[in-house]
């Protein structure tokens, strides 16, 4: 008990997270068990709160309100202020404020928790079964929000008015549900239907039980969750899972797969035991992990590949699925045409996805904003994020210092936007590749949100240098805008720089397939010296023709070709190669007259072409069906821990920088190749030797800018082998490196980096 000391009163203001994640219940039990009097309400900053009683009781109210907070809330902010007491009674949940600003923070969407999931089995228990069972604890925020203050009457949860049950617990301060927005029951939430193939609802009392079945069959169907819908099809059935692949126009890019539990996650992959904290964690992303040999899953699912992307059930819904129809693994991949945005709505997923789907499980719950799964691979012992979106978005990255409201666009590849505000960068989820309308339409939509839910009209616009990037066309059509470009590996490493909260200059390692150089070359093998305000090339690969422009990316063969003319002139030809052998004499007369007459043969310095070479040259991919396919597959071919010999590159520095020749590289391969080295020891030997001359190139840079700070970021990091390797032996030289953790480090983090680049940049 406290002492009956004088009565105080006071104004508490929090930001941070602390909307849709059970705040105000919180507050009120805090606040009710310390007979305190007073009020709570969320507000467009987050939430405020005033609280009357004894001076003990206020005190204790205010250090424990951090402490014992909901566990997915994150106070960003708290103040407190004295008022004058009030002659009140009882403590009360105020209806939302919405002012002039947009300032609270809103969570993103999280997986079922386990309290929602035992009553979901529980026969007992008046939601058993129920496929949209949530609490304040877990569900969907982000994909269901209109606006905020986060309340139901601004959720797409409205038009479901809950019955007499759901309102009670609604209102009861010591429910789990109380105040829990997008709550329901079988009586008054979102409904489940069974509709077929062909555009008719079908005739099933169970529409679950009807998708088990149709599943069984080998069926593919659309089902639609959180951020949208998934295909699923039976990841044992071969069969089924190549029908998709042919229906999706998807030709080997792997599949991701969902399976019931950790057990069956253990059965199909190596390193289950470590991911688990990450698999069962409220994100629930798709995580790498090495496939087990004699994994019962087919090998439609993910071709060629070492690695399978596991995720675990994450509602309701799909934990039903699983429980009803024992499958082992079913593949999740997203419900779109290749490349297209992930559809959501009803309507639109029975007409996109018609030719696709043989079934659609839908509900009448809508989604407000699509969302992916996100993507996780461990490296160094640390879970990175490959795609950021469901899950992780929107929760803001704090930046070293605050900036000015800006809007960055990103690249073309992998987009993504960023929206600053204060010391807060807002970044987007995955938006994709922005090489088709409905794509496009989406990254248009995306922005209008985010600039919607934040309250921020940005005056400065950031995009990329490249003037043929729709995201860039876009940037230049805003009027009225300030407009910033931001080179497109600048915009890398200041990412790396805003993610480890650096501002001091660092040297930069940004490693990629394709960027704009400031010579109107394409860049992609680069060291530079880095601030936010600007940077110095001290040095890259050695360029080389890269015959066909975009059509060497999607055939690797033309940069092996380019290379061999590039270290052995014509006489190539007279190597005794498979590679050679293999070559269409025409089309490589062709190409021979391309790189010689340097007709549509633009220079570059990307490593991940040189990764391509190799890759074509050994006889992995000639072509590729899916963005740096003949690198990844060039990573898996990998047969040793790296121990091998590296091969050997040369270094060689002229007036302007260094640049790193591959002439030894090639020779020592080509050497390889005729004495019939496997290919997966020369994969091992090129990392290596590109690891080495990567180090020793950065031994050089420290000699001469007295930098010891490393900053590693590009798509080319997304290799395991390459990102570890060259990480340690920077360590080992005493280097501090940096890196992406909550960020992609491919292009999915480019708008973060432009974002803060701009901010830096004079007028």
């Amino acid at each position: 008990m406290y002492t009956q000391s004088a009565r105080v009163r006071k104004r508490i203001e929090v930001s941070g997270i602390v909307q849709g994640v059970g705040f105000r219940p919180y507050i009120h039990r805090l606040a009710a068990h310390r007979r305190l009097t007073g009020s709570v309400a969320n507000t467009a900053v987050g939430v405020a709160i005033e609280v009357q009683g004894a001076r003990e009781a206020v005190e204790d109210f205010l250090q424990r309100l951090p402490v014992e907070a909901p566990p997915l809330s994150r106070i960003l902010d708290m103040r407190a202020s004295d008022l004058p007491p009030l002659v009140e009674h009882g403590f009360r949940i105020l209806a939302s404020h919405q002012g002039a600003e947009h300032r609270a923070l809103i969570l993103s969407d999280v997986a079922i928790c386990d309290d929602c999931l035992e009553e979901l089995f529980d026969p007992e228990n008046r939601r058993s079964g129920h496929a949209f069972i949530n609490c304040t604890d877990c569900g969907p925020r982000y994909s269901i929000v209109r606006n905020i203050p986060y309340d139901r009457a601004r959720t797409s949860m409205a038009v479901f008015p809950l019955c007499s049950d759901c309102r009670a617990e609604y209102g009861d301060p010591d429910d789990r549900r109380f105040h829990a927005q997008a709550m329901a029951c079988r009586a008054c939430g979102p409904r489940l239907e069974l509709w077929e193939g062909d555009g008719r609802r079908a005739a099933v009392a169970d529409p679950l039980a009807g998708t088990v079945a149709k599943l069984r069959t080998g069926a593919v169907v659309a089902i639609k969750g959180l951020g949208g819908f998934h295909l699923a099809v039976d990841a044992t059935n071969g069969t089924a899972v190549a029908r998709l692949r042919e229906r999706k126009l998807r030709a080997e890019k792997p599949f991701a797969i969902m399976v019931p539990d950790l057990d069956a996650v253990d059965a199909l992959c190596e390193d289950a035991a470590e991911a688990s904290t990450l698999l069962c964690g409220p994100e629930r992303p798709i995580v790498l992990l090495r496939r087990r040999p004699a994994a019962p899953v087919a090998d439609e699912v993910a071709p060629l590949q070492r690695d399978l992307g596991i995720l675990l059930p994450y509602t309701p819904l799909q934990h039903l699925l699983f429980t009803k129809g024992g499958f082992r693994a079913l593949v999740m991949t997203s419900g779109n045409l290749s490349e297209e945005p992930i559809a959501i709505g009803n309507e639109e997923a029975l007409g996109r996805l018609e030719g696709i789907a043989d079934a659609f499980l839908l509900h009448d719950r809508e989604i407000l904003t699509r969302c992916d799964d996100s993507v996780i691979r461990v490296m160094d012992g640390r879970p990175r994020l490959l795609r950021r979106a469901r899950g992780y978005v929107p929760v803001p990255l704090l930046l070293p210092a605050e900036v000015p409201s800006i809007l960055a666009v990103g690249g073309d590849l992998k987009n993504t936007v960023c929206l600053t505000r204060e010391r807060f960068a807002f970044l987007s989820q995955h938006v994709g590749d922005l090489e088709n309308a409905e794509t496009y339409a989406f990254l248009e939509q995306t922005i209008a949100h985010l600039r919607h839910m934040l309250g921020v009209d940005p005056k400065i616009v950031a995009h990329d240098l490249h003037p043929n990037y729709l995201s860039t066309r876009w940037a230049r059509c805003q009027q009225g805008k300030r407009r910033v470009g931001v080179q497109h590996h600048h915009a890398h490493v200041a990412a790396c720089m805003a993610e480890n909260s650096l501002q001091e200059r660092v040297i930069g390692f940004a490693l990629d397939g394709t960027g704009y150089g400031t010579d109107g070359r394409i860049w992609g093998g680069e060291v530079l010296l880095c601030d936010y305000g600007g940077f110095e090339r001290l040095g890259h690969l050695a360029y080389v023709p890269m015959p066909g422009g975009a059509a060497a990316v999607r055939e690797p063969w033309r940069m092996a070709v380019s290379y061999l003319v590039q270290h052995f002139g014509r006489d190539f030809l007279d190597l005794p190669l498979d590679f050679v052998k293999r070559l269409d004499p025409q089309r490589a007369k062709v190409l021979l007259r391309m790189i010689e007459r340097g007709v549509n043969c633009p220079l570059t310095s990307s490593c991940g072409r040189l990764f391509d070479a190799v890759s074509a040259l050994v006889g992995i991919r000639q072509e590729t069906s899916y963005e740096a396919q003949a690198a990844i597959e060039l990573e898996m071919s990998l047969e040793t821990d790296m121990e091998e010999e590296a091969y050997p590159l040369d270094l060689v520095a002229d007036e302007e920088s260094w640049q790193i020749q591959t002439r030894p590289l090639f020779e020592a391969l080509v050497a390889d190749l005729r004495r019939g080295v496997p290919v997966g020891i020369i994969s091992a030997r090129f990392h290596r030797g590109l690891v080495e001359s990567l180090a020793r190139l950065a031994e050089h840079m420290r000699e001469r800018t007295l930098v010891s700070r490393i900053c590693l970021s590009g798509g080319s990091f997304q290799n395991l082998h390459l990102f570890e390797g060259l990480k340690g032996r920077l360590r080992a030289s005493g280097f501090e490196v940096f890196a992406h953790a909550e960020v992609p480090t491919g292009d999915g983090g480019l708008s973060l980096g432009q974002a803060l680049v701009a901010a830096h940049a004079r007028d």
